[in-house]
Parts: structure tokens; C-alpha cells; sequence
């Protein structure tokens, strides 16, 4: 069997990876614009990682269970994720006062990594 529990962390890790990844060259890429638009670059793709990451824990952190119990855990985990996300940004954004083109480009392009590796590795 393919889709195991197993199987469905490591791709989440794959998936963490690839996003960091990107965060991290979109972050230079935003270093031209200066050191504040890397760093919302840096915080927007580091929020939209560790929401997958939270989403991936939830979905796969308790083994194998009924379907009714797997359903609610990649509900919860979902949620999870874009309260870590929406909360990330918003700290970028309202607390640290870092450029919101910059955040956004740093989420935006790490969500397309997830959708890279989705089609790579699923």
C-alpha cells in the first residue's frame, strides 16, 4: 500500500523542505528591495511552512484511525494552518511593520511550492 501514514509524513516533510527552500531564495531575491522586504519574505514563506507543518502534524500525528477520526484531524489541521498563516502575517504586517508586498510574495510563492511538490510527489 502507497498511502500510508508513513508515507504521507515524509511527503509533508518533502514538502516543508521545498517550501523552506523557497522562502529562503525568495528572501534574497527581496534583499534587492532591502533588508525589510527580505525579512516580510522571510516571515510571510516562514508562516505558510509551519501552517503546513501544523496541518501536517494534526493530519498525521496519530497513526492510523477511523475514517470519521481521520476526516476531523485534517479539518483541525487545516484550521491550523491558516490560523498560524493569517496570524503570522498579521504580526509581519500590523506588529513588525514590514512591507506587505514582500510577506505576501513570501506566502504567495511558498503556497506555489506546495503546489509543486503536490504534483512532484502525490
Amino acid at each position: 500500500m502507497l498511502n500510508t501514514v508513513a508515507a504521507g509524513w515524509r511527503l509533508a516533510q518533502r514538502t516543508a523542505a521545498l517550501q523552506a527552500a523557497v522562502t529562503l531564495a525568495t528572501a534574497l531575491a527581496c534583499l534587492l528591495s532591502g533588508r525589510d522586504a527580505a525579512l516580510g519574505a522571510l516571515a510571510g514563506g516562514s508562516a505558510m511552512t509551519l501552517g503546513g507543518l501544523a496541518a501536517a502534524w494534526s493530519a498525521f500525528g496519530g497513526g492510523v484511525q477511523g475514517a470519521g477520526m481521520a476526516l476531523g484531524r485534517l479539518l483541525v489541521g487545516l484550521a491550523a494552518k491558516w490560523v498560524v498563516v493569517i496570524v503570522g502575517m498579521l504580526l509581519a504586517i500590523g506588529v513588525f511593520h514590514l512591507p506587505a508586498m514582500a510577506v505576501l510574495a513570501g506566502v504567495l510563492l511558498t503556497g506555489v511550492a506546495l503546489l509543486i511538490a503536490t504534483k512532484l510527489w502525490a
